[in-house]
C-alpha cells in the first residue's frame, strides 16, 4: 500500500504477451501412410463401452449417446474449477516406430496429444462449437520408450467438449499388463475440510482411484490428489489403486488422517471489513487516531511495522511524531484503545512493509530476528495477529523456483518458516492475514519463476509458494486489485482494473485455482471463500484502479449470488466469500466514509 498518491505501477504487466492459443494450432500434422504392419491400438476408441480403458481425471467424463459422430457413444467431458477435464490412455507401443494419432472433436477448444513418447511430446487444438471436427498429429517414439500416454482435454472455464472416434495408427508393442499396486501412499497436508495425499507412480500405470472408506471419491492423472468436502476434526481412512488400460491395481495399505478444527477464521464475522489504519505516518488523508474508528471495520491492520534494514529482518513500530501528526494519540490511549476495539470482538494486527518497507530474509539469523522483533510488537501492543503486506521488490524474492510446492530460495523458505513460529507461538487464535499484489499471485497463470517464455520478471506469481505453504495457517487473503495493469484471468482473457470485471476475475481465480505457468501438472489449488477478501483502493487518491461503490456491488453480486456477471463466467458460486478490504481506513474517512458505507448497506449491517 502506498502512502502518498498513486503511482502508475512498471510497465511490465503491459508488456506481458501470453502464448497465444493460435499458435499451437500449428502442431496439426497430415498424417503420412500407414504401413503394412500397423494397426490402430486405442482400446475402446469410439466410446461404444463406456469409458472403459479410458481415465478421466476428477471424473469429469462420462460416455453418452449424443452427440455422437459415429457408432452409438461418444465421450463427454466436463472442464470445471482448476481442472480441464483430461481423459487419457496409455498404450503399448515400439520404441522408435512412427505414430499417427487421430480424433473427431467438438467443442469451444478441444486438446488431442500424445505424451511421455520419448522424444517430443505432441498435441493439437481446434475450436468446433457445432460440429465434429478431426484433429490429426504424428510423432516418433525413442529408442527406450514402450509406452506413451494419449489424451483429450477441454480449457479451464469453458462448457463440455465430446470425442469420438480416437485412433493410434502404428506398430504394437507388448501387452499391457494391470500395475502394481502403488506404495508410500501420505499425508502431505490437511485442512478443517480437506486431505491432499500422495503415493510413489507406478510404471505403467494411466491413472489413479482415490478411496475413502472402501468408497471411491476421486481420480487422478499423476500420483497426488486432494479430498475435499470432509468434516473438521474427523479421521479418515484412504487407499489408492492404479489403472490403466489393462485394468485396476488391488488398493494400496490404507492411511489415517485426521482434518484439522475449524479455520483459524471462525472468529471472524461472516462478512468482514478490513482496512488498514496509518498509524506510524501521516499523508494527505490525515491521521485518525484508534478510539475514533467507526464500528464497521472488522479487521484493523496498523500500517506498518517497518524494517531497520532491508536484510536484518529486525521490524519496528512506532506510532506517527507529534511533529508529523499533531493529533496523535499517547501509547496509553493507543493501547486502550485497541482493546476496547478486542472487546467489541474486532482484530487488531500489525503490517509488515508496505510501499516503503522492504524486508529481504535472506538467512536464517534475520528469520529468528524477524520472529523476535514480531513478537515484540505483538505483546506490547496486545494484538491479535500479523498482516504480511510485502510489495513489489519489497518481497526481493529474485526466485529461481520452478515448482511452487517446493520452494527452495532461502527469503522465501525463512518467510514461511519464521510465519509458523509465530503461529505456533500464539496459538490456534492468531490471524494472519496477506495483501500481495496481482503480479506476485495472479500472474503466476503465466509466468512463475523464470518461466517458459523468457523475458519476464523472474518474480511473477513468486507470493504463490507462501501462501500455498501456509494456506492451513491463514485467515485472511486480500489481493490488493490496484496499482495494476492488465491481468489474464482463467478465460485466458484480460481483464483491466477498475470495473467489476477486474475484481471477478482475480477473485474467482483465487477461489477455483489455476495451472502455474500453464504447466496443468502443478494446479495452485484455490482456497476457501472465507478465507477470501477483494483488495481495493477506498478513494481516488487512494490508489490507481478505483472502484466505484456500483461497480463493487456488482463484482459481489457475481461472486456471492452469480449474478450480474457480466461476459466472464465464475467456476463457482462463492457464497461464502469474506469481505473486502481498502487502502485505506484514513482515504475512506477522507472520502466521507464512501466505501465503508457502501459495505455495510450492501451487506445489511
Amino acid at each position: 500500500m502506498e502512502r502518498t498518491g498513486p503511482t502508475v505501477r512498471s510497465s511490465r504487466f503491459l508488456a506481458v504477451c501470453s502464448a497465444t492459443l493460435i499458435a499451437a494450432g500449428a502442431l496439426v500434422a497430415s498424417a503420412p501412410a500407414v504401413g503394412a504392419a500397423d494397426a490402430d491400438l486405442v482400446r475402446n476408441g469410439g466410446f461404444e463401452a463406456g469409458l472403459d480403458g479410458w481415465s478421466c481425471a476428477n471424473s469429469s467424463g462420462a460416455a453418452v449417446t449424443a452427440p455422437k459422430r459415429s457408432g452409438t457413444s461418444a465421450l463427454k467431458a466436463t472442464p470445471a474449477g482448476s481442472d480441464h477435464a483430461k481423459c487419457s490412455q496409455t498404450i503399448n507401443v515400439k520404441p522408435d516406430s512412427s505414430y499417427t494419432l487421430s480424433a473427431w472433436v467438438q467443442g469451444s477448444y478441444v486438446y488431442l496429444g500424445a505424451s511421455g513418447t520419448g522424444t517430443t511430446d505432441v498435441s493439437t487444438w481446434t475450436q468446433s462449437p457445432g460440429a465434429w471436427k478431426q484433429l490429426t498429429t504424428t510423432f516418433r517414439t525413442g529408442p527406450a520408450t514402450t509406452s506413451v500416454s494419449i489424451y483429450t482435454h477441454g480449457w479451464y472455464g469453458t462448457p463440455d467438449y465430446y470425442a469420438d472416434d480416437l485412433t493410434l495408427v502404428g506398430p504394437g508393442g507388448e501387452p499391457v499388463v494391470i500395475p502394481a499396486v502403488p506404495a508410500g501412499l501420505r499425508t502431505t497436508a490437511t485442512t478443517s475440510s480437506s486431505v491432499a495425499l500422495s503415493w510413489t507412480a507406478v510404471s505403467g500405470a494411466s491413472g489413479y482411484h482415490v478411496y475413502r472408506g472402501g468408497t471411491k471419491v476421486a481420480t487422478a492423472t499423476g500420483p497426488s490428489a486432494t479430498v475435499t468436502g470432509l468434516t473438521p476434526s474427523t479421521a479418515y481412512s484412504f487407499q489408492v489403486t492404479a489403472t490403466n488400460a489393462a485394468g485396476e491395481s488391488a488398493k494400496s495399505a490404507a492411511v489415517t488422517a485426521t482434518t484439522a478444527e475449524g479455520g483459524g477464521n471462525t472468529e471472524l464475522p461472516p462478512r468482514a471489513l478490513v482496512g488498514y489504519l496509518h498509524s506510524s505516518f501521516a499523508n494527505g488523508s490525515g491521521y485518525t487516531r484508534m478510539a475514533d474508528l467507526p464500528d464497521s471495520w472488522d479487521v484493523i491492520n496498523l500500517a506498518f511495522g517497518e524494517p531497520t534494514s532491508v536484510t536484518s529482518g529486525d521490524i519496528r513500530f512506532a506510532l506517527c511524531p507529534v511533529a508529523e501528526c499533531p493529533n496523535v494519540e499517547s501509547e496509553a490511549e493507543f493501547k486502550a484503545a485497541i482493546k476496547a476495539k478486542q472487546a467489541a470482538g474486532k482484530k487488531v494486527l500489525i503490517s509488515i512493509g508496505g510501499q516503503n518497507g522492504q524486508v529481504r530474509l535472506g538467512s536464517t539469523a534475520a528469520r529468528d530476528a524477524f520472529v523476535t522483533s514480531v513478537s515484540k510488537i505483538i505483546d506490547t501492543y496486545g494484538l491479535d495477529g500479523l498482516d504480511i503486506d510485502f510489495e513489489g521488490h519489497s518481497l526481493s524474492l529474485d526466485t529461481g523456483d520452478t515448482d511452487f510446492r517446493s520452494p527452495t530460495t532461502p527469503v522465501i523458505v525463512n518467510l514461511i518458516s519464521a510465519v509458523k513460529s509465530l503461529k505456533a507461538k500464539y496459538g490456534p487464535d492468531f490471524v494472519l492475514t496477506m495483501a500481495p499484489e496481482t503480479f506476485f499471485v495472479q500472474l503466476g497463470y503465466q509466468f512463475y519463476g523464470s518461466g517458459p517464455w523468457g523475458g519476464q520478471d523472474p518474480r511473477a506469481g513468486s507470493y504463490l509458494p507462501v501462501i500455498h505453504a501456509l494456506r492451513d495457517d491463514l485467515t485472511l487473503l486480500h489481493v490488493q486489485d490496484y496499482n495494476s495493469g492488465p491481468i489474464m484471468g482463467l478465460d485466458n482473457q484480460y481483464h483491466s482494473m477498475g470495473g467489476a470485471d477486474f475484481h471477478i476475475a482475480m477473485t474467482d481465480m483465487l477461489l477455483a485455482g489455476f495451472p502455474v505457468a500453464g504447466d496443468t501438472s502443478k494446479v495452485f489449488p484455490g482456497l476457501r471463500p472465507d478465507q477470501v477478501a477483494i483488495g481495493l483502493p477506498a478513494s481516488t487518491q487512494a490508489g490507481n484502479g478505483h472502484t466505484s461503490p456500483a461497480e463493487v456491488n456488482k463484482a459481489l453480486d457475481c461472486l456471492i449470488k452469480k449474478t450480474d456477471c457480466g461476459s466472464y463466467r465464475t467456476h463457482g458460486t462463492w457464497s461464502d466469500l469474506r469481505g473486502l478490504m481498502t487502502w485505506s481506513i484514513n482515504w475512506d474517512r477522507f472520502n466521507n466514509e464512501e466505501f465503508s458505507r457502501n459495505f455495510d448497506a450492501y451487506f445489511g449491517d
